[in-house]
């Protein structure tokens, strides 16, 4: 099953209370790869480096089976780099410094062994790109998912929303979710959203788990209390890349089999932030993820019989 990913592969460097990093290999795109890679093996990606970007970074993402015909190397740029520093809380985060980099003439290239992919990840991007992705496809995919920030919210919101309209699911936090519709209701806020366009929307809430709506169904699923949290760094790209890579190995797009997706895209989640980076991603067993995935169903399943009051 074919799996098309777009999206940054970039350089990261992360300070949080519980240390700190020199410049690593990060991006949405990396993160949503890696992750799917546990659930597909035909993961191709279409995102773009510098001439700095190391091999052994191209060959990490290739050892997990994922396709870099379409990772575009500009010998004469630079790749794009984040620093970031998380206060205590590990919620909120300072931006330290943003270099675009390759990012500023980013102009998508879809390999034609690429066309035809069932299920697209769109990672965080500027909209117009995400929408010329889209637009680039011989085909429209089984299924569409976008993820996107408050910056476009806030410096290009008529392209974000057309670009909204042309997906089956979009991917936010709770925050974005209230700057999208100004409203801080999240029911009332998933509500104005699908009417954008998207069938399912996804709304994280970090530490306290994420919501699944669809139509006036709402799926709501914990985050896993965990003893050590090192960087939430991609933890949300990595969220999406298990959410749709389960959809895309099971090839069942329901409403009841995207809970399940939300379930598996959360235990990846959880094994995102117990290390810096990727390294967490970079060797799970396939038990580790399903010993993972029924915590989530422990903490949330109990038996219950209800009072008759009559």
């Amino acid at each position: 099953m074919s799996l098309l990913a777009i999206g940054t592969v970039a350089f990261d460097a992360i300070e949080t209370p519980f240390g700190k990093t020199d410049k690593i290999i990060g991006g949405a795109c990396t993160y949503i790869s890696l992750s799917a890679s546990y659930f597909v093996k035909n993961v191709n990606i279409v995102s773009v480096v510098g001439g700095d970007f190391p091999e052994e970074g191209k060959k990490m993402l290739e050892d997990r089976g994922v396709n870099l015909d379409g990772l575009e190397v500009l010998p004469d740029k630079k790749t794009f780099f984040w620093k970031g520093r998380y206060h205590e809380d590990l919620n909120t985060r300072d931006t330290l410094d943003t270099q675009l980099n390759v990012l500023l003439d980013f102009d998508p290239k879809i390999p034609n062994h690429y066309q035809g992919a069932e299920f697209l990840m769109v990672g965080n991007l500027d909209p117009r790109i995400q929408k010329k992705v889209i637009e680039g496809l011989v085909e429209r995919p089984k299924l569409i998912v976008m993820d996107t920030m408050n910056f476009w919210m806030e410096t290009a919101l008529p392209e974000l929303k057309s670009t909204i309209s042309m997906v089956d699911v979009l991917s936010v936090n709770d925050e974005e979710a209230r700057l999208l519709t100004g409203e801080y209701s999240l029911v009332k806020a998933a509500q104005k959203i699908m009417a954008m366009g998207p069938e399912y929307l996804i709304i994280k809430k970090g530490e306290h788990g994420a919501l699944l709506f669809h139509k006036n169904k709402v799926f709501y699923a914990p985050a896993l209390p965990l003893e050590e949290v090192f960087d939430p760094t991609g933890a949300g790209d990595t969220f999406a890349g298990g959410f749709i890579g389960y959809l895309a190995e099971t090839k069942d797009i329901s409403f009841d089999n995207m809970k399940r997706a939300v379930i598996y895209g959360s235990a990846m989640a959880s094994f995102c932030v117990e290390k810096f980076g990727t390294e967490r991603l970079q060797n799970l067993t396939q038990e580790e993820i399903e010993q993972r995935v029924h915590e989530f169903i422990n903490l949330v399943q109990f038996d219950i019989s209800l009072i008759d009051t009559e």
